[in-house]
């Protein structure tokens, strides 16, 4: 049996250039470091305490533009119609993002973050230090993936994620 809801509220608001799915960047790392900024809700700025001395953070959003979902989707980069717990795509059950972007500086409750890959308007859910010796794997595959990643720098959305 499911759990009962799950309820989040947002602790701020990123603020990006990005206005449309369609032509933003289709991961942080390959955004061309777009600047943006992230306004940090009152009661949570104390959180925000020594985040300075990190390069890197990790922030979770809402796909806020997301409309419903789909089991399956046609990803960019692939012509097939993939599982979408498969793929990055942000038509999810649970429209839920991450990304990895550089700490550029802080202004009180202001974060001045590079690399971002979200649309203007993302409710903020949380903020997490990015720490490599922590966050970085090894793998041994990437699936469909495969292969299919040479030249990714500059790859922009194309509006395919849904099917």
């Amino acid at each position: 049996m499911p759990p009962e809801d799950i309820i989040y509220r947002p602790i701020g608001v990123i603020h990006t250039p990005l206005k449309n799915q369609k032509g933003s960047p289709i991961q942080s790392a390959v955004s061309g470091g777009i600047r943006g900024w992230v306004e940090v809700f009152p009661p949570y700025v104390p959180g925000l305490k020594d985040l300075e001395g990190f390069s890197h953070i990790i922030l979770v959003y809402h796909f806020h533009r997301s409309e419903g979902w789909n089991a399956e989707v046609r990803p960019y980069l692939d012509e097939e119609i993939r599982g979408v717990f498969a793929t990055r795509a942000p038509r999810r059950p649970n429209p839920i993002g991450i990304s990895v972007v550089r700490l550029l500086e802080r202004e009180e409750s202001v974060l001045h973050v590079g690399g971002v890959d979200m649309l203007d308007g993302s409710p903020l859910l949380d903020i997490k230090p990015y720490v490599p010796h922590f966050d970085v794997w090894e793998v041994e595959g990437i699936g469909w993936l495969e292969g299919r990643i040479k030249g990714l720098p500059g790859k922009k959305d194309d509006g395919r994620f849904t099917v």
